[in-house]
């Protein structure tokens, strides 16, 4: 007898002229959790909200059971036992907790719906949610009256009240605190074992790895890739996920994504040590007030630290677009328009050689294309500076240097260590970038008339990279988190690719004003004697 529970086959949903899944196909066996994932717009919403009759397909078919899966409502799925959580909790806000869990549930309840039945409803709500550490007088309160954490766990009750043989998750672990997700999976994986089988849609790669059988990967509507678990890394389903195998690209995802997941983890324990300590204090009134207030600051920090990584990841994920937005920008809003400009002059030197009109000159429009020509060249400059694949970094910084003193104004100082030789290119690019971010900002906000930049191994062999300037300077204490908040990236993303190699970076405000950022990258070999 065949095990599979849920069969898809080419699988397609179309909004108008836009194609959303196309020819989405899998099995998924009884039992079994499996975890979908894909960039924003990849199609996982709507491949959930197809399997669960919330929207009809375009295209294909879904057998469950072996049986033709066309029900017309949501109902009809109910009570052939799926269930789906949506990334937004539909709740009855004039209901209390119990009400909303068991809606829809109250005939499957031993076959009755009398007051000894609601009796047993409020009992077991009551084990149930108190697995998810909620008091007994949570059940009593109105949906309207919750918080939206709690919300979506009312949600999730209402879900595996009774057992289902299918449950769709989209999706909504992020809006629980870090010790409710660990909960929540314990009993995803109870409910495993009890033979329903999961579809849960996450981000958090290291929550499918714990839980989940098989992983679904869906790049622009397509199934990219449907791989065991066991059998791939977290590395793996990154470069599915973005569609590309190079490791500049994926490297700075998967940091983002752990360095977030750890800091979420510390900043829910933090807040579990604060509240314990609360407990106590109102207990004993014994412990130090002060220590209270140092852990709470460490719990702020900690959560600032949070919002910035979120920021690093959303960047990091939609940088690739960006830069193709601008240089598309660019050459329509310069290049484009300067063509049209000479084309428009030469049409009108021809209707004038046309008409006999002499002393036509041709020297505006070669002028014109001497323009374009240049900004073309700029253009390149800025995408990818060839000096450095033909001369090397330093010969890089100076031409850079010489082109910004010209645009700016500014006086500058280059001192490149003549030892420094060529570098690994992933180093190259990194220290130009830092100069060519840093001397912008300068120009940017510093109202400075002098600037210098050194580029030189330390004592211990380590790169030095040194951008000063005698202009209005900064705080000394830089917050690169509300840096952050304000979309001032500039020194953000200086620290970013410094800490992708693995480097530091340090600013200083003299007291005789300027600005002075230090940036110190690990060595990739030692210098030559």
């Amino acid at each position: 007898m065949s095990n599979k529970l849920l069969q898809v086959r080419s699988l397609s949903k179309t909004h108008g002229h836009l194609r959303v899944l196309k020819e989405v196909s899998f099995d998924l066996n009884s039992g079994e959790v499996l975890g979908l994932v894909g960039r924003r717009g990849s199609g996982k919403s709507t491949l959930l909200n197809l399997i669960g009759a919330a929207m009809p397909p375009t295209g294909g078919e879904i057998l469950f059971e072996g049986k033709d899966h066309s029900f017309k409502k949501v109902v009809d799925v109910r009570q052939a036992g799926i269930e789906l959580v949506y990334q937004s909790p539909q709740l009855l806000d004039n209901l209390d907790v119990v009400h909303n869990i068991f809606l829809g549930h109250e005939i499957d309840w031993r076959g009755t719906i009398g007051v000894r039945a609601w009796k047993e409803m409020y009992a077991h709500a009551h084990d149930l949610l108190g697995s998810f550490e909620l008091a007994p007088d949570f059940l009593r309160k109105k949906t309207r009256d919750l918080t939206d954490e709690h919300r979506h766990l009312v949600a999730f009750a209402r879900a595996v009240c009774l057992p289902p043989k299918l449950l769709l998750l989209d999706d909504f672990l992020p809006n629980l605190s870090f010790r409710r997700q660990e909960l929540i999976l314990k009993h995803i994986q109870k409910l495993k074992e009890n033979g329903t089988s999961v579809i849960i849609s996450s981000d958090n790669l290291n929550h499918l790895f714990k839980i989940t059988d098989r992983i679904l990967v869906l790049f622009e509507g397509k199934v990219s890739a449907l791989r065991a678990t066991a059998e791939v890394t977290p590395r793996d389903i990154v470069e599915l996920i973005v569609g590309a195998g190079n490791p500049k690209q994926v490297t700075p995802v998967i940091w983002a994504l752990e360095n977030y997941h750890a800091a979420q983890k510390q900043t829910t324990e933090l807040f579990r040590q604060q509240a314990a300590l609360h407990e106590d204090l109102e207990a004993s009134d014994t412990l130090n007030r002060q220590l209270i207030q140092k852990l709470s600051a460490q719990v702020n920090a900690s959560d600032g630290l949070n919002t910035a990584l979120q920021a690093a990841q959303r960047r990091l994920l939609t940088e690739r677009e960006e830069e193709r937005k601008a240089l598309a920008r660019e050459l329509h809003d310069s290049v484009i328009q300067d063509l049209l400009s000479a084309n428009y002059l030469l049409e009108e030197s021809e209707d004038r050689l046309n008409s006999g009109e002499k002393g036509v000159g041709l020297e505006p429009v070669r002028e014109e294309i001497r323009q374009v020509v240049g900004d073309l060249r700029q253009l390149c400059r800025d995408l990818r500076p060839p000096t450095i694949d033909n001369h090397g970094l330093a010969a890089a910084i100076r031409s850079h240097a010489e082109e910004w003193q010209e645009r700016s104004g500014t006086a500058i100082e280059i001192e490149v260590d003549p030892k420094l030789g060529r570098l690994p290119e992933t180093t190259e690019i990194t220290i130009f970038r830092i100069v060519q971010e840093g001397l912008n900002n300068i120009g940017k906000h510093a109202t400075a008339k002098h600037a210098s930049v050194t580029v030189r191994r330390t004592s211990k062999d380590n790169l030095l990279v040194r951008i000063a300037d005698d202009g209005k300077g900064m705080a000394p204490s830089l917050d690169l988190v509300g840096l952050s908040s304000q979309k001032h990236f500039g020194l953000l993303g200086i620290s970013e690719r410094a800490a992708l190699l693995g480097g530091t970076m340090s600013t200083d405000s003299p007291p005789e004003g300027g600005f002075v950022l230090h940036v110190e990258i690990p060595s990739p070999y030692p210098a030559k004697n």
